[in-house]
């Protein structure tokens, strides 16, 4: 992949961990991550994309070239920042490059972790249906502390090794996570309905 042709660029977005300037680690810092995001959104805008190139003595990329390696230096660094910034996809990129991430597709196994999930799934659904903002808010505390749980456990058999038990918590993060975002969706649609009914009173 040519961003600048410059090969050191080109290492760098082939590892987001490396693009990102983060160890190869599962706790990161979001701050970090938010930082790194606006440095590398200001240095591949399609001006500063020119200053670089300009360095470069072979270089002769016109605008349409500079315009077009800016928006793939963009997307991949959004693809990155996504992937880093939640759990069970950094989860995913960190057994894909220890090439364990073969297994991730198959089914979870642990019919005690399915029953819980299923309770919270229907329970998340009678509550968006209900409109009881209590009840998601009641929810969602559960639910981060089973990411919790899941995130430790992976971190932990990453650092051993243990790729079995790394990628049933990979699987279980996946689930978590969705439910996670569902239920941030569903709050504050709840809060932005209140609002404008609030609005019709003023």
């Amino acid at each position: 992949m040519t961003l600048v042709n410059n090969a050191q660029s080109e290492a760098q977005f082939d590892n987001f961990f490396v693009l990102f300037e983060q160890p190869v680690q599962f706790e990161l810092s979001q701050e970090s991550l938010d930082h790194r995001l606006r440095t590398l959104q200001k240095r591949y805008h399609p001006d500063n994309l020119a200053k670089i190139n300009a360095n470069n003595i072979n270089a002769s990329t016109d605008n349409q070239t500079l315009q077009q390696h800016s928006e793939q230096a963009s997307a991949i660094i959004n693809q990155a920042y996504q992937t880093l910034s939640n759990a069970d996809s950094r989860a995913t990129y960190m057994l894909d490059m220890a090439g364990q991430a073969e297994s991730l597709d198959q089914s979870i196994a642990d019919l005690e972790f399915l029953d819980d999930a299923m309770q919270l799934r229907i329970e998340l659904e009678e509550a968006i249906e209900d409109k009881d903002r209590l009840a998601l808010q009641q929810l969602h505390p559960q639910i981060t502390q089973r990411l919790d749980k899941q995130s430790l456990r992976f971190k932990q058999a990453y650092q051993q090794q243990d790729w079995q038990t790394a990628i049933d918590a990979t699987q279980k993060l996946k689930f978590l996570v969705k439910l996670n975002a569902d239920i941030t969706t569903a709050l504050d649609e709840l809060v932005n309905t209140i609002q404008d009914d609030d609005d019709l009173y003023v």
